[in-house]
Protein backbone atom coordinates (compact mmCIF):
# COMPACT_ATOMS: atom_id res chain seq x y z
CA UNK A 1 0.00 0.00 0.00
CA UNK A 2 1.32 3.43 -0.91
CA UNK A 3 2.30 5.58 2.07
CA UNK A 4 0.41 8.84 2.33
CA UNK A 5 0.94 11.74 4.72
CA UNK A 6 -1.55 12.00 7.55
CA UNK A 7 -3.26 15.04 9.05
CA UNK A 8 -4.02 15.55 12.73
CA UNK A 9 -5.65 18.49 14.51
CA UNK A 10 -5.28 18.89 18.28
CA UNK A 11 -6.17 21.46 20.95
CA UNK A 12 -3.68 23.85 22.55
CA UNK A 13 -3.96 26.51 25.23
CA UNK A 14 -1.27 28.86 23.87
CA UNK A 15 -0.35 29.21 20.19
CA UNK A 16 2.94 31.07 20.75
CA UNK A 17 4.20 28.47 23.22
CA UNK A 18 3.12 25.76 20.78
CA UNK A 19 4.97 27.48 17.93
CA UNK A 20 8.19 27.65 19.96
CA UNK A 21 7.95 23.97 20.91
CA UNK A 22 7.16 22.49 17.49
CA UNK A 23 9.44 24.86 15.51
CA UNK A 24 12.40 25.42 17.83
CA UNK A 25 12.54 22.15 19.76
CA UNK A 26 11.14 19.55 17.35
CA UNK A 27 12.30 21.38 14.20
CA UNK A 28 8.92 21.36 12.44
CA UNK A 29 8.53 24.19 9.90
CA UNK A 30 5.44 26.34 10.30
CA UNK A 31 3.00 26.39 7.39
CA UNK A 32 -0.28 28.33 7.30
CA UNK A 33 -1.76 30.02 10.33
CA UNK A 34 -4.49 32.33 11.60
CA UNK A 35 -4.95 33.88 15.04
CA UNK A 36 -6.78 30.65 16.07
CA UNK A 37 -4.64 27.85 14.59
CA UNK A 38 -1.24 27.01 13.16
CA UNK A 39 -0.17 24.23 10.78
CA UNK A 40 3.21 22.50 10.98
CA UNK A 41 5.12 20.14 8.71
CA UNK A 42 5.55 17.24 11.17
CA UNK A 43 8.17 15.17 9.35
CA UNK A 44 6.21 15.20 6.10
CA UNK A 45 2.79 15.08 7.76
CA UNK A 46 0.33 17.87 8.46
CA UNK A 47 -0.53 18.74 12.05
CA UNK A 48 -2.75 21.63 13.12
CA UNK A 49 -2.72 23.17 16.58
CA UNK A 50 -6.10 24.75 17.33
CA UNK A 51 -6.51 27.30 20.10
CA UNK A 52 -8.97 25.74 22.55
CA UNK A 53 -7.75 26.20 26.14
CA UNK A 54 -10.58 24.23 27.78
CA UNK A 55 -10.10 21.13 25.62
CA UNK A 56 -6.31 21.34 25.97
CA UNK A 57 -6.63 20.93 29.76
CA UNK A 58 -8.44 17.57 29.61
CA UNK A 59 -6.76 14.68 31.40
CA UNK A 60 -5.35 12.07 29.01
CA UNK A 61 -6.08 8.51 30.22
CA UNK A 62 -3.41 5.82 30.07
CA UNK A 63 -3.54 2.09 29.43
CA UNK A 64 -1.34 -0.67 30.86
CA UNK A 65 0.53 -2.37 28.01
CA UNK A 66 3.60 -4.52 27.48
CA UNK A 67 3.02 -6.61 30.59
CA UNK A 68 5.33 -9.30 29.21
CA UNK A 69 8.41 -7.09 28.83
CA UNK A 70 7.87 -4.36 31.38
CA UNK A 71 4.57 -2.74 32.33
CA UNK A 72 4.21 0.78 30.98
CA UNK A 73 1.23 3.08 31.20
CA UNK A 74 0.97 4.33 27.63
CA UNK A 75 -1.12 7.50 27.18
CA UNK A 76 -4.18 6.40 25.21
CA UNK A 77 -4.39 9.59 23.16
CA UNK A 78 -1.06 10.35 21.55
CA UNK A 79 0.41 10.95 18.13
CA UNK A 80 3.88 10.67 16.73
CA UNK A 81 6.20 9.85 13.92
CA UNK A 82 8.38 6.92 12.91
CA UNK A 83 11.96 7.96 12.19
CA UNK A 84 15.07 6.17 10.99
CA UNK A 85 17.10 4.79 13.94
CA UNK A 86 19.97 7.32 13.66
CA UNK A 87 17.58 10.24 13.17
CA UNK A 88 15.65 9.07 16.26
CA UNK A 89 18.87 8.96 18.33
CA UNK A 90 19.84 12.47 17.23
CA UNK A 91 16.40 13.92 18.00
CA UNK A 92 16.10 12.12 21.36
CA UNK A 93 19.52 13.49 22.35
CA UNK A 94 18.52 17.01 21.26
CA UNK A 95 15.30 16.80 23.30
CA UNK A 96 17.24 15.68 26.38
CA UNK A 97 19.74 18.52 25.91
CA UNK A 98 16.84 20.98 25.74
CA UNK A 99 15.46 19.62 29.01
CA UNK A 100 12.38 17.84 27.65
CA UNK A 101 11.13 15.39 30.28
CA UNK A 102 10.13 12.02 28.88
CA UNK A 103 6.97 10.35 30.20
CA UNK A 104 8.32 7.00 28.97
CA UNK A 105 11.70 6.10 27.62
CA UNK A 106 13.95 5.95 25.97
CA UNK A 107 12.99 2.29 25.95
CA UNK A 108 13.34 -0.60 23.51
CA UNK A 109 10.03 -2.40 23.10
CA UNK A 110 9.52 -5.89 21.66
CA UNK A 111 13.26 -6.67 21.85
CA UNK A 112 14.35 -9.46 19.48
CA UNK A 113 10.80 -9.71 18.07
CA UNK A 114 9.01 -8.51 14.98
CA UNK A 115 8.42 -4.83 15.54
CA UNK A 116 11.44 -4.17 17.80
CA UNK A 117 11.47 -0.42 18.31
CA UNK A 118 12.99 2.31 20.41
CA UNK A 119 10.56 4.93 21.66
CA UNK A 120 10.04 7.99 23.80
CA UNK A 121 6.85 9.72 24.91
CA UNK A 122 6.70 13.33 26.09
CA UNK A 123 4.22 16.18 26.46
CA UNK A 124 4.08 19.30 24.37
CA UNK A 125 3.54 22.51 26.39
CA UNK A 126 -0.25 22.01 26.36
CA UNK A 127 -0.18 18.40 27.53
CA UNK A 128 -0.60 16.66 24.17
CA UNK A 129 1.44 13.46 24.18
CA UNK A 130 3.95 12.96 21.37
CA UNK A 131 5.68 9.66 20.60
CA UNK A 132 8.85 9.34 18.56
CA UNK A 133 9.91 5.85 17.56
CA UNK A 134 12.25 3.99 15.24
CA UNK A 135 12.10 0.35 14.18
CA UNK A 136 15.20 -1.84 14.32
CA UNK A 137 14.05 -3.42 11.03
CA UNK A 138 11.69 -0.95 9.31
CA UNK A 139 10.56 -3.63 6.85
CA UNK A 140 8.91 -5.46 9.80
CA UNK A 141 6.86 -2.45 10.85
CA UNK A 142 3.57 -4.18 10.02
CA UNK A 143 4.67 -7.79 10.54
CA UNK A 144 2.58 -9.63 13.18
CA UNK A 145 4.26 -11.15 16.23
CA UNK A 146 5.50 -14.67 15.56
CA UNK A 147 3.83 -15.92 18.78
CA UNK A 148 1.16 -14.80 21.24
CA UNK A 149 2.16 -11.52 22.84
CA UNK A 150 0.45 -10.78 26.12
Amino acid sequence: MEQRPFHLAFPVADLEETRRFYKDILGCPEARSTPNWVDFNFYGNSISAYLHPEEAKRQIPSNLVDTTDSPKKIPVRHFGVILEWKEWEELANRLQQKGIEFIIGPIVRFKNRNGEQITIYFNDPCGNVVELKAFRNPENRFTPFEDDYA
